[in-house]
């Protein structure tokens, strides 16, 4: 059971959740990241450190949210891999917590 990354993500991108992966199983996007979830080993590090609230357990990603689960899936196989903590966008906190990224998501 792999961890998945929801719409709070999307223009916040913080990497908290980067920096204490073990197996380096996120991939980056323009404004979004991504858990690969066949290289996920479900360690649970990643959920606590996510400070926009975004990191889920496939089972228990919020019903508006599941369509992430496949998302997360397909970019994980065209997005680069990474492995360490990255500044936040400057407005991240901005974005932290609004509504209906989903259409601002950039692939």
């Amino acid at each position: 059971m792999a961890f998945v990354v929801t719409e709070n993500c999307i223009k916040c991108k913080y990497t908290d959740c980067v920096d204490v992966c073990p197996v380096d199983c996120f991939y980056e996007g323009p404004n979004f990241l991504v858990i690969h979830p066949d290289e996920c080993i479900d360690c649970a590090l990643c959920e606590p450190e996510c400070p926009a609230n975004a990191i889920f357990e496939e089972d228990d990603v919020p019903v508006d949210q599941r369509e992430f689960i496949q998302l997360n899936a397909e970019l994980a196989e065209i997005w680069p891999n990474i492995s360490e903590m990255k500044a936040a966008p400057a407005d991240a906190d901005d974005w932290n917590g609004k509504a209906d990224k989903k259409k601002l998501l950039e692939r």
